[in-house]
């Protein structure tokens, strides 16, 4: 219950700055960004495993 001001008072400013008729595209924007970052970090987990994994059957 306590982040609830903060994350309304954002909301407010994040309006203020972009205007309401752009919230859905920066929304869309972030959750990209968002998906990019995971699929990235996965592939990258998996780099940094394969040769540990492949070291440690040896």
């Amino acid at each position: 219950m306590g982040r609830l001001p903060e994350l309304i008072l954002i909301l407010t400013v994040i309006i203020l700055l972009f205007g309401a008729q752009r919230l859905p595209e920066i929304g869309a924007a972030l959750g990209k960004a968002i998906r990019e970052f995971k699929k990235n970090l996965r592939e990258t987990e998996e780099e940094i495993k394969k040769p540990i994994e492949d070291s440690a059957h040896k």
